[in-house]
């Protein structure tokens, strides 16, 4: 395959989250780098983060890995352990199955940006920490549950656990 053209890369913004949690990911962007290559197997993104935005809720997945690398700026990794700032070069990784809440957030006064690459599997559950929600992938579709498997109506509480401000 020929060197890839970025300003060809498909570019997400919003969030696939019901309210309330999709207003939340405001001020995050992402390249689709896997998509532009046309990959099936993982996906490849460089996410950008504006000063005070996340990049998902924390969560962690039950059968796809996933690897960061801060590309720019400063961004705070928090995961069940805590918080660990992370600058260029720093890098981290899931393994599937491990149940470690992670996501990055931008503290910082100015943009931050991370590479992000991840299993592309079949059929996915990913388990929100802070909110009782899990999201199931299958047939290229989503559906939102709470953590019991029942049907997500709404948040229960939306009250974040375990995270400072």
């Amino acid at each position: 395959m020929p060197k890839l053209d970025l300003a060809r890369a498909p570019v997400k913004t919003g969030s696939i989250y019901p309210a309330p949690y999709a207003a939340q990911m405001a001020g995050r962007s992402s390249i689709r780098l896997g998509d532009l290559a046309g990959l099936t197997q993982f996906g490849v993104n460089i996410v950008t983060l504006e000063p005070g935005a996340a990049a998902s809720l924390r969560h962690w997945h039950l059968r796809e890995d996933e690897f960061a690398m801060v590309l720019e700026g400063r961004l705070t990794l928090i995961e069940d352990a805590g918080e660990t700032e992370m600058h260029p070069g720093d890098c981290a990784a899931w393994k599937a199955g491990v149940a470690n809440g992670h996501r990055f957030v931008n503290r910082a006064d100015a943009p931050g940006k991370f590479l992000v690459v991840g299993t592309k599997a079949a059929e996915e559950v990913a388990t929100y920490s802070d909110v009782d929600m899990q999201i199931h992938i299958a047939g290229g579709k989503a559906r939102f549950t709470y953590h019991d498997g029942s049907d997500w109506a709404g948040p229960r509480d939306l009250a974040p656990k375990g995270e400072s401000k």
